[in-house]
């Protein structure tokens, strides 16, 4: 695993950037220490806000700082926000389109320890069916980072998924990102995995796997699940003609499901999906335990590419 989590690269990446816009202002629901929002919070004062233990609040007062002028992020926990505060999300970012950023942390299944209740595995499903919401889901800590800027600059509600948690690292620092524009980050003719989040590096291990077996694997990172990079998609389903996704997250409403979408209302194509078959997850004392108990490791990633390679 990464030594740095996502969420430490999130924070300490927020803080840089508000170093360089000073409409930059961050807000948290006394979580600051856990989101890692607390080194904004350490270097500007004056432009952090602590609303208290009130999600719905604190979007609201969002809304309000991006109608005064400000570049506002909200950070919190992922399963709170996209849960008790998804009504304000709704109305007050995505209805009226007011530029706030919704850093959402401990994301999928990486608040292990504090079990089911804390795990935001439907959250991905919600924002992608908000009407204007961009969501944008980084691979790894260096990543998480890099998207900060991006996500800033971007004119719009953005639900931008971040873990608790390292991952496994497959970006390199500097490789351009683009809202929208999915990564290839391994050729192959017999099948595609199709990832996002942590499970881009497990996929990237399964590839590997795949290899030793004479199944020549190609991987695609969906960063962007909305808006999705179709062409890609498409593209790789033409040319492999086979493919699977995997993701932290129940297998219904996120990633397979925008993929099962495309495929079927452009190119019909076998498909396999990994991720969490709607259920909860148990609490654990291992991320990377829970993670394949829970059905993602890497050998169900394998397991999902051979058989989708008998499909054809």
């Amino acid at each position: 695993m990464a030594e740095l989590s996502m969420r430490e690269a999130y924070g300490r990446a927020l803080a840089g950037y508000g170093a360089l816009n000073p409409k930059v202002v961050a807000l948290d629901v006394d979580t600051s220490a856990s989101t890692l929002s607390s080194f904004f919070s350490g270097r500007f004062p004056e432009r952090f806000f602590n609303i208290g233990i009130a999600e719905p609040c604190m979007v609201d007062v969002a809304a309000g700082l991006a109608l005064g002028g400000f570049l506002p992020f909200i950070n919190g926990f992922a399963s709170i926000l996209s849960l008790r505060a998804l009504e304000q999300i709704r109305t007050c970012v995505c209805y009226a389109r007011t530029n706030v950023k919704i850093a959402a942390s401990y994301a999928g299944l990486s608040d292990f320890k504090d079990g089911a209740t804390h795990y935001s595995i439907t959250d991905l499903a919600n924002m992608r069916a908000l009407p204007g919401m961009t969501v944008i889901v980084p691979a790894d800590a260096a990543e998480a980072a890099a998207w900060v800027p991006l996500v800033a600059e971007f004119d719009g509600p953005v639900y931008l998924r971040i873990s608790r948690a390292g991952a496994l690292p497959v970006y390199q620092p500097g490789t351009p990102l683009q809202i929208g524009k999915g990564r290839t980050l391994r050729p192959g003719r017999d099948l595609t995995l199709v990832a996002t989040g942590a499970m881009v590096g497990r996929c990237a291990a399964a590839a590997e796997q795949l290899s030793a077996q004479g199944i020549d694997a190609r991987l695609l990172e969906i960063h962007t699940l909305k808006p999705l990079d179709r062409d890609l998609l498409l593209q790789a389903a033409e040319e492999t003609g086979a493919l699977v996704t995997a993701e932290e997250h129940n297998i219904i409403g996120g990633l397979g499901s925008a993929v099962a979408e495309t495929l079927v209302e452009s190119r019909p194509a076998p498909l396999e999906r990994i991720g969490i078959h709607d259920r909860f997850c148990p609490t654990g004392r291992d991320l990377d335990k829970l993670m394949d108990a829970c059905g993602l490791s890497v050998a169900a990633v394998v397991a999902a590419a051979q058989r989708v390679v008998e499909r054809k």
